[in-house]
């Protein structure tokens, strides 16, 4: 009958993505080790041929949960903006990552930093998907610092490279600490202390010198 290959390909995406999204929050939850292929089929309400049908392995599906995060980055659909072109978007940037982990109660870390302290050497592909990831962080933060310093609003001799390396290891080291003292303070310490250093490096553009009247006496009685 005609539609029903489209229907049925429909519902498979569906399907697939459910189990994607259900693993991306167990993974984040617990880790990649900790998940088993039945705790997905069960939190995504699928069937193990189902499973099995989209996912080979468990690495496969790692790989795809990471593609899925790195998809929604690049489209601008992730729970986090990397969309960074001012200082107000970096400082929020930053409070977004403290807003994560308060939503689950500072029980959870980074869900790409959760999943990259279980790499091991035998993890090629999840270690390359996770670079990848990184890297795309890495470059939109690269990409501001390099614009405001074409601008004069960042010192010429400040590591626009070396800036971008600095705030996301703050973040992750921060949410790590957060997440182990089960409290947001350390995160808010961190980050407190991160824009502080980040405020060395910025220029400050001097207001525009009133010319208007000058050398007139200003009106009075």
């Amino acid at each position: 009958m005609p539609g029903r290959p489209a229907a049925r390909s429909k519902k498979g995406a569906e399907t697939r993505l459910r189990i994607i999204l259900a693993a991306a929050d167990l993974f984040h939850r617990q880790g990649v080790h900790a998940t088993s292929p039945d705790e997905v089929i069960a939190a995504s309400k699928t069937g193990k041929g189902q499973f099995y049908h989209y996912f080979k392995s468990k690495e496969g599906l790692v790989h795809e949960v990471l593609q899925h995060h790195l998809q929604a980055m690049t489209a601008g659909s992730a729970g986090l903006s990397y969309e960074i072109d001012s200082w107000q978007d970096l400082e929020r940037w930053f409070a977004a990552h403290l807003e994560l982990q308060q939503r689950f109660g500072m029980t959870r870390g980074c869900p790409f930093g959760t999943i990259g302290n279980e790499v091991t050497e035998n993890d090629e592909l999840i270690r390359q998907d996770l670079n990848r990831i990184f890297e795309h962080m890495h470059h939109r933060l690269e990409v501001f610092f390099i614009k405001e310093q074409a601008q004069g609003r960042l010192d010429p001799d400040a590591s626009a490279a070396g800036l971008a390396h600095f705030c996301i290891a703050a973040v992750q080291g921060a949410m790590l600490m957060g997440k182990l003292a089960r409290h947001s303070r350390p995160v808010e310490t961190t980050i407190r202390e991160a824009l502080a250093h980040l405020e060395q490096w910025r220029r400050r553009q001097a207001p525009p010198t009133a010319t208007a009247g000058r050398g007139r006496r200003a009106p009075g009685p």
